[in-house]
């Protein structure tokens, strides 16, 4: 295992690795422990009892997090005509169609998020191979496949945020940035859990939740007790 720096070995220190915490302690502590000289994203991280491999037990889509992430989102929309004014009126960043699949194709990938009308997807479709290890390509599951494009720009600058299980199990979220106050992070973490628990497979077997932690960038991982925030559905 890589050694830690002298920061982080004494902010580790604060967390008890034996204890689960509730929400609201388990952001104080994140809080404490934040090592880092910038405004640090805070992560949450699910270790969740599904198995990736079996289609039916793959999780993938988005939520919008009433507080935002604290990062604005820079969106590229390909689209023609009318809903390329659209995307344009709702405040897209980038809006075109051959010209920017030329671009990217040259190395050019100053945005970080991309909307594309169905019509479009056959020619965004071959951007396959750069877009798809980036983790860019527009999908329907994620809502940036869609003719709604000015409903899919307005909600990525309103703090839309991808979520996808890895091979492991686990799915990473970001959910604000260190400077946001202690409720605005519990209720961006309230409503992903809320989110995580919804999308639970049919096929999924034993326990689902397995573990819940919160971070920050470069700071310890603290455990966080799920029955503390669990919501009746």
């Amino acid at each position: 295992m890589a050694k830690r720096g002298k920061k982080y070995e004494e902010a580790a220190k604060l967390v008890d690795r034996t204890k689960v915490y509730s929400v609201a302690e388990a952001i104080e502590l994140v809080k404490k422990t934040n090592t880092a000289k910038f405004d640090a994203t805070v992560e949450v991280a699910f270790r969740l009892g599904v198995d990736p491999k079996k289609a039916d037990q793959q999780i993938r889509g988005a939520v919008v997090l009433p507080n935002g992430t604290g990062k604005t989102q820079r969106v590229l929309v390909f689209a023609k005509g009318e809903k390329a004014k659209e995307a344009e009126a709702a405040g897209a960043d980038y809006v075109g169609d051959s010209d920017y699949i030329n671009k990217i194709n040259q190395g050019w990938f100053d945005f970080d998020v991309i909307v594309a009308t169905p019509d479009m997807m056959g020619e965004v479709g071959r951007l396959g191979r750069v877009l798809g290890p980036k983790g860019l390509m527009p999908n329907p599951k994620t809502g940036t496949v869609t003719f709604d494009v000015d409903r899919a720009v307005k909600e990525i600058k309103a703090g839309k945020v991808e979520y996808r299980v890895d091979k492991a199990g686990n799915i990473h979220v970001p959910i604000g940035k260190i400077s946001f106050d202690d409720q605005k992070l519990v209720e961006n973490f309230t409503t992903i859990y809320e989110t995580m628990v919804k999308v639970k497979p049919a096929a999924a077997k034993g326990t689902y939740m397995k573990n819940v932690a919160v971070s920050s960038t470069m700071g310890p991982g603290v455990k966080v007790d799920p029955s503390t925030f669990a919501v009746a559905k």
